[in-house]
């Protein structure tokens, strides 16, 4: 049996330190780039790793948003292709699957 409020104050708690981690990675971005044409071509270099590490955390993030919806809905833990329920395991591992085991192959 799958423990829904453990699940759902881990996703919580996983959520707010994903947004944390984008709004520091908003503000870095939007910092002024240095006056140095050299400084300036690291920095951005480090902006487009910035912006890589920002789309993986904002997909988790949107992945995070849905997970809660169905353990509001009431279809958290169902698969969304064949309709069992996935395993609690694979839903320990990874909360945010919508789909089991035999249906993610």
């Amino acid at each position: 049996m799958t423990d829904l409020a453990a699940i759902e104050t881990g996703l919580k708690q996983r959520l707010a330190a994903l947004t944390g981690e984008v709004d520091a990675i908003d503000a870095e971005l939007s910092a002024p780039l240095a006056a140095d044409f050299a400084e300036q071509a690291t920095e951005l270099e480090g902006q487009d790793t910035l912006k890589s590490v920002e789309a993986v955390q904002l997909g988790e993030i949107e992945a995070i948003h849905a997970a809660l919806a169905r353990i509001e809905a009431g279809t958290y833990g169902q698969c969304r292709v064949c309709g069992v329920d996935i395993a609690p395991a694979r839903l320990a591992a990874l909360p945010t699957a919508t789909t089991c085991i035999g249906c993610a192959a």
